[in-house]
Order: C-alpha cells, then sequence, then structure tokens
C-alpha cells in the first residue's frame, strides 16, 4: 500500500508541475491508475487461488487440475467460495478419481448417476445448483448446506477440512509473496 501511494504522489507531482493540463485531466490519469491497480490486485487473488488448487489437485493426484480455471469462472459467476467446490469434490469422490463410470460427476450430484459431459459442464451445473437451490435458499455455510446435501453427519467437517487444506496453501503462497515483496 505505501508502494502505492508513493507511485500515486510521484505521478501527481509530475503531472502538477510539469504537464500543463487541466485538473480534469490529471483526476482521469489517477482515476485510470487506480482501475488498473485495483485489476492488479484482483489478479494477484485469483493467481493465489489458482495456485492453491493447483498444488492440491496435484497432491491428490486429481484428473480435475486441467479444470482449475472452470472452478474460479464458477466461484466468480455465482458467487461461491472458490474451494467450495473443490472440496465437494474431493470428499465425495477423492477429487474426482472415484466417481460413476462415465457421469463426470465428481460431487455425488444426484447421488452420483447425474451424467455430465465433461468435468466443467460438473463444475457449472453444480455451481449453479449451490447457488440457486442452497445459498438463495437460506444456506449459506457448509454446516447450513450438510443436511441437504448429504445425509452423513460428518459431511459438513469432513468439506470443511478441505477447505482448510486449500486456505492453509493460500496462506503459504501468501507469506512467500510478503518474502519477497516486487517494488515498482
Amino acid at each position: 500500500m505505501k508502494t502505492l501511494l508513493k507511485i500515486l504522489v510521484a505521478i501527481t507531482f509530475y503531472f502538477f508541475l510539469c504537464l500543463p493540463v487541466s485538473a480534469q485531466n490529471v483526476a482521469d490519469q489517477s482515476a485510470k491508475f487506480l482501475r488498473i491497480e485495483v485489476n492488479n490486485l484482483d489478479a494477484i487473488r485469483l493467481a493465489k487461488k489458482r495456485l492453491a488448487l493447483n498444488k492440491l489437485l496435484t497432491r491428490y493426484n486429481s484428473p480435475l487440475v486441467n479444470s482449475i480455471d472452470t472452478f474460479l469462472k464458477t466461484c466468480d459467476s455465482f458467487e461461491l467460495d472458490c474451494y467450495l467446490l473443490p472440496s465437494i469434490a474431493g470428499l465425495e469422490s477423492g477429487f474426482g478419481k472415484f466417481t460413476h463410470p462415465g457421469s463426470n460427476n465428481p460431487f455425488g450430484w444426484g447421488g452420483g448417476y447425474i451424467l455430465f459431459t465433461n468435468w466443467d459442464q460438473a463444475i457449472f451445473t453444480v455451481g449453479k445448483g449451490l447457488r440457486q437451490n442452497y445459498l438463495n435458499k437460506g444456506a449459506e455455510s457448509v454446516d447450513e448446506i450438510a443436511p441437504i446435501y448429504a445425509e452423513s453427519k460428518t459431511w459438513a467437517p469432513r468439506v470443511k477440512n478441505f477447505i482448510t487444506q486449500f486456505e492453509a496453501e493460500e496462506a503459504k503462497i501468501t507469506a512467500i509473496l510478503n518474502l519477497n515483496p516486487v517494488e515498482l
């Protein structure tokens, strides 16, 4: 944040003293710069989630590793925790390794017997289903989703365990980035 402030001060100083421009042009340039910085922060946040997903899915030798972008797009589209869907897949199918043959259904959706064309279709459909049929109807936490999604009383803590693993990976990535700051 200090770096951003220094850059903004330097840019403002440059425009104020060096260029004969109106205040509107200076404000417009600052606004563009701030939009770029916010977009960079979103990109960094997304990159950390992508790396955390990749790390864990690779560790579990998951066939879902090639669908990381679909997980991220789906969680963004339906405003879901980006680790919820992969965590459900982790519990329900060992991250896609143990599914009903040919179903491409790593979530146990419909008892695991609903067939999807591919992993990406399953991810999108289940993400949409979670938003419409669970979160929009008041089941917003894993504990509230659990009794609707599964009969097992241990479903919620096991899904939360996977979420915690993803969050721990993201925390490691954040710690590494904090040790190696990039100065602009």
